[in-house]
């Protein structure tokens, strides 16, 4: 809107907005950013809500059986993708994901065919995880520190096997126990051994 004539409404606007200090300006567009966001939080809540309810209907898709057995050996637990992630969440509600996160990096670097790869990840394991003070430092004692340290001046796939063997019996032993006595274990056994009588009573 725009007027030339003396004394116009939209002229006198005009003049006052250009009045106006420039923070007022600023405070202005500010609260219109924020209302813009308040305005759109209930779609947020709603995306939120639907993603919740794909997790849970992933865990439902994970079988009764599988779920059962990872309270007969810390191995079956190991051996199940699922049962991986289930501990992997429980750990991080003890702040000890490191551990089982090492572990894993262990796994995947025996894998590991070339030399030239197979050193730069040696190095890169033991500077997150195994040296002292390092970023994910996981709890193994100071000799076997040292002797993953010497091997890693001429790294072979199995120069953190001593390291790998320590954390995986810390899980087994501290752990593991733990996590079978969990709320969230016992909720997924309960839903599990209730999925497996519905389904023999339908047979």
């Amino acid at each position: 809107m725009s007027c030339w004539m003396p004394g116009c409404p939209a002229l006198s606007m005009c003049r006052g907005l250009a009045a106006l200090p420039i923070t007022c300006l600023e405070r202005a567009k500010d609260l219109k950013t924020r209302l813009s966001i308040l305005l759109h939080k209930p779609e947020l809540g709603h995306k939120t809500g639907s993603s919740s309810k794909l997790q849970l209907g992933s865990r439902r898709r994970d079988s009764s059986q599988e779920v059962l057995e990872w309270r007969e050996s810390f191995d079956q637990l190991l051996k199940s993708k699922s049962g991986v992630n289930a501990f992997h969440t429980f750990l991080k509600t003890e702040f000890s994901e490191e551990n089982l996160d090492f572990w894993l990096a262990c796994e995947d670097f025996k894998k590991t065919r070339s030399k030239t790869k197979l050193a730069s990840k040696a190095n890169r394991i033991f500077e997150e995880f195994v040296q002292n003070e390092a970023p994910r430092e996981v709890n193994i004692d100071h000799e076997t520190r040292e002797i993953t340290r010497k091997n890693l001046s001429g790294a072979t796939s199995a120069c953190f096997n001593e390291a790998q063997a320590k954390t995986r019996t810390l899980m087994e032993k501290d752990s593991y126990p733990r996590f079978l006595k969990s709320a969230s274990y016992q909720d997924m056994t309960r839903q599990a051994a209730s999925r497996g009588s519905s389904k023999r009573s339908h047979t």
